[in-house]
């Protein structure tokens, strides 16, 4: 099945919104293996990926985590920080060495309260990966647990 690209940082905000949301960031380094975050903890925080590549899994009772999608340069890790409860939806591992910015979460909703234009951006921009991440998960899922194709021609 065809899924569009998640919504890049560079595309989805205008350069002056870009520029205030970066001016928050500190960057990080992750060594291949390593958990960002788990499904079901408290979301804090947030990454936009530089280098390397973050998979997004989700449990599933029985089995291994099921990896819903791979996220790479300019890709947004984490959107639960930004709506409450602030609980994690899904978990994230690096697949690879990941160079990232990270976002304090607190601190990016202050910044929206007081610049509600790129509030209003950043959750427009937000949504829309969300929006992506249920697609890609619903199909991932269809693929693995569902009939043989199921996922592939919707």
């Amino acid at each position: 099945m065809f899924a569009p690209p998640s919504p890049s940082l560079p595309r989805a905000l205008p350069a002056e919104h870009r520029v205030k949301l970066l001016e928050t960031a500190r960057e990080v380094s992750f060594p291949q293996g390593t958990r960002l975050f788990e499904e079901g903890g408290h979301a804090d925080r947030f990454w936009v990926v530089r280098t390397g590549t973050v998979e997004l899994d989700m449990h599933v009772p029985g089995r291994r985590a099921a990896v819903i999608e791979r996220l790479g340069h300019n890709e947004l890790v984490g959107w639960s920080w930004l709506y409450s409860p602030h609980v994690w939806h899904l978990g994230a591992e690096a697949a690879t060495p990941v160079r990232a910015y990270e976002f304090d979460a607190t601190a990016v909703r202050a910044l929206c309260g007081d610049e509600p234009a790129l509030g209003r951006d950043l959750a427009q921009w937000v949504g829309r990966v969300v929006a992506h991440r249920l697609h890609c998960a619903r199909v991932r899922l269809l693929d693995l647990y569902g009939p043989c194709g199921a996922g592939s021609g919707v």
